[in-house]
């Protein structure tokens, strides 16, 4: 079996994203809206960054996967923690969107974790699409301030990204690193099932 080369670029700009989490949670502690919102949006932007590097150069590797995963709840977590800190007072009335996207997000690690011991690593297509927009929002917020509807199209995306993947998780008997989405996983499966008929 071929040795993954893990010493590429989108891996250390994974890596740099989890390696700025606790630093991005002591401006939160220290009250340091603008050290965090900046370090925050750079963070977003080499999430963006990682995936483009390694789908152009073919530097896609399964540990890559994990640690660009392992990043991204890193990044979303602190985002979560941050706007519940400094942008309450934007997100009032539409708060419990945001209380719903993160339950779902929950649920998706507590079922990886219980039946995989492990982050979800799944890589769906509307996790991308989702996260982008997701990005773009909390970048915004920080940035110019809270705008009404990409909030309804992040938190609305994330409600299907999280429930595709959690039904994933649910029906699926290994962790997957590239599933793509549930219709994918599912013609897999009766590809699967036909051929043991032959």
């Amino acid at each position: 079996m071929t040795k993954e080369n893990i010493y590429n670029v989108p891996n250390f700009l994974s890596f740099y994203r989890l390696v700025t989490f606790p630093l991005i949670l002591g401006f939160i502690y220290e009250d340091m809206e603008n050290a965090f919102a900046l370090f925050l949006c750079i963070n977003l932007i080499t999430d963006i960054l990682d995936g483009l590097i390694a789908r152009m150069f073919d530097l896609k590797t399964k540990f890559g996967a994990k640690l660009d995963s392992l990043a991204d709840n890193g990044t979303f977590i602190a985002a979560f923690i941050g706007i519940f800190t400094f942008k309450m007072g934007e997100l009032s009335e539409s708060i419990w969107m945001l209380w719903l996207f993160i339950a779902f997000f929950v649920t998706g690690l507590i079922v990886s974790f219980v039946k995989f011991k492990q982050y979800p690593s799944l890589h769906l297509y509307t996790t991308k699409i989702g996260g982008y927009i997701q990005g773009v929002f909390i970048f915004t917020l920080f940035a110019w301030g809270f705008n009404e509807y990409l909030f309804y199209a992040a938190m609305i995306l994330g409600y299907i990204s999280h429930v595709e993947e959690i039904s994933i998780l649910l029906i699926s008997k290994h962790m997957k690193t590239d599933a793509k989405g549930l219709y994918w996983v599912l013609k897999e499966k009766g590809q699967l099932r036909n051929n043991s008929f032959h």
